[in-house]
């Protein structure tokens, strides 16, 4: 490998992790955003004021990702937790642990807004999110749910 490559394939890696990073903590300030909704019943603007108030360190991208999962879901809340609902077999959205129902919302938007995002890569995403948020056990639920969600997504999209 010469000098050039190394740096290209240095940036390009830098870049990827950067990324991804940027991303992973968008997913996980959006996650807050959702559950400070869904305990504090608070309205979307509510949480939008006084969740960046405190939160304000983040950077414009990290914050801009955050802010459209978390209108995504609220914007579409009914149809999402119906998804949920019809792929989590025998649970319904009030009896699923707080953390891991608002993390399956944030997964969801993410699934139906960012179609050029793989399904296993929200999905890998969102169980890395469980394991550091949730209990080991939620990680199984998560992962069942996302991809029965994610496999009826992706047939709608083939069949049109």
């Amino acid at each position: 490998m010469n000098f050039g490559s190394t740096v290209n394939w240095l940036l390009t890696t830098s870049y990827f992790y950067f990324s991804m990073g940027t991303r992973r903590k968008s997913r996980e300030l959006a996650l807050q955003m959702l559950f400070q909704s869904d305990m504090g019943k608070q309205d979307a603007e509510q949480v939008r004021r006084t969740f960046w108030a405190e939160h304000g360190t983040a950077s414009t991208e990290v914050r801009g990702f955050a802010d459209d999962l978390f209108r995504v879901a609220t914007d579409r809340n009914a149809e999402i937790d119906g998804l949920i609902e019809r792929h989590a077999e025998h649970w319904r959205m009030e009896r699923m642990a707080a953390v891991d129902r608002n993390l399956l919302r944030a997964a969801v938007a993410e699934l139906l807004a960012y179609r050029e995002t793989p399904r296993a890569v929200v999905i890998n995403e969102a169980l890395e999110i469980a394991r550091k948020f949730s209990s080991p056990e939620s990680v199984h639920f998560v992962n069942g749910v996302l991809d029965s969600v994610g496999k009826e997504l992706e047939a709608k999209v083939s069949s049109q």
